[in-house]
């Protein structure tokens, strides 16, 4: 049994899926539970798509958590209609994956990070996917959890590059701002892996083809949600592939030797502070950056930001765990 125990809070899409099967396959990690958040598709979706998802790659054991539905600071969430283009309105490239027979857990998933924080410490891994509402959520109902988890590594963010929602804005981010710069601020000690690096991390339909060689049913399932994915990509002007945004930061949180990092402490600019504000009340398009915070410059850092990436290493392991996981899947 592995000592890292690794828990993915996903907003279950398409990267997710591969974020999942990436934490299923490698091991050097023991996967102890997955907390469903929003953003791809709506929270119980999300929750539906890992229980199926999970099942599909013989991971049946891991158990799915029900996280917050939406912000911290709105009362709802609604899909944006481009994370129906990408992923799909199902969030698997419109692929019907076989229904689980399993539910999600009655415990919280606030609860469940908040248990596991105390009970695995320094051996706790998180991988946030999504926004940062869940753990956001935990830390404000036990400041323990900050200083407890030992390794924070989330895909969120860009640093050197334009967003993704805004040319400032990425989408992750951009979903609950508020909490996303509670969490830059606390203790934690996290690992940021942005659109700096994983925009440089591509998947083809190359790689998927040798999936649905496999032969197996996981790997035709995969395949199709990913080519998906791939054809979205190319709709919006991007033909060389799909990015490995979430899979990278479940590599990088395994393996950090796959990227160059800076230590610096961030924050993320948001509406109460006036340099975000136009004189008519709106907002500006740097609302949700993610940037070094001054008055913190000098302070000790607690964050790392991923600014380079070994793609070729990383897309090699990653092809070799997930094609065997495939391979061995129903």
């Amino acid at each position: 049994m592995a000592q890292k125990k690794m828990i993915l809070d996903l907003d279950t899409g398409v990267d997710d899926a591969l974020a999942l099967a990436y934490a299923v396959a490698d091991p050097a990690v023991d996967l102890i539970g997955i907390i469903s958040s929003y953003g791809n598709v709506l929270v119980e979706k999300s929750a539906e798509n890992s229980l199926n998802l999970l099942d599909l790659l013989g991971a049946s054991d891991v158990p799915v958590f029900i996280g917050h539905s939406h912000s911290s600071d709105t009362d709802h969430f609604d899909v944006m209609p481009i994370s129906q283009m990408i992923h799909g309105v199902n969030g698997v490239g419109e692929v019907e994956v076989p229904a689980s027979s399993r539910k999600p857990e009655a415990q919280s998933g606030v609860d469940f990070l908040i248990e596991a924080a105390h009970k695995y410490n320094d051996d706790l891994i998180l991988i946030p996917t999504g926004p940062m509402t869940n753990l956001d959520a935990a830390i404000a109902k036990d400041p323990e959890v900050a200083d407890l988890i030992g390794n924070i590594t989330f895909m969120g963010g860009a640093l050197t590059v334009p967003g993704n929602v805004t040319p400032f804005t990425e989408a992750n981010i951009n979903q609950d701002v508020l909490a996303a710069d509670r969490v830059f601020k606390s203790n934690a000690k996290s690992t940021m892996v942005g659109l700096d690096v994983t925009m440089r991390t591509l998947l083809t339909t190359k790689e998927t083809q040798q999936w649905r060689e496999l032969g197996t049913e996981a790997g035709r399932l995969y395949a199709d949600i990913v080519d998906y994915y791939i054809d979205a990509y190319a709709k919006l002007g991007n033909p060389g592939g799909c990015a490995l945004h979430d899979p990278l930061a479940v590599g990088v949180a395994i393996n950090p030797d796959f990227v160059k990092t800076i230590d610096l402490n961030m924050t993320v600019t948001h509406d109460t502070e006036a340099s975000t504000q136009n004189e008519d009340g709106s907002t500006s398009q740097d609302f949700g950056r993610t940037i070094g915070d001054m008055a913190r410059l000098t302070a000790p850092t607690n964050m790392k930001a991923a600014v380079a990436v070994d793609a070729a290493g990383y897309l090699a392991y990653f092809m070799d765990l997930l094609t065997g996981l495939l391979k061995e899947a129903k």
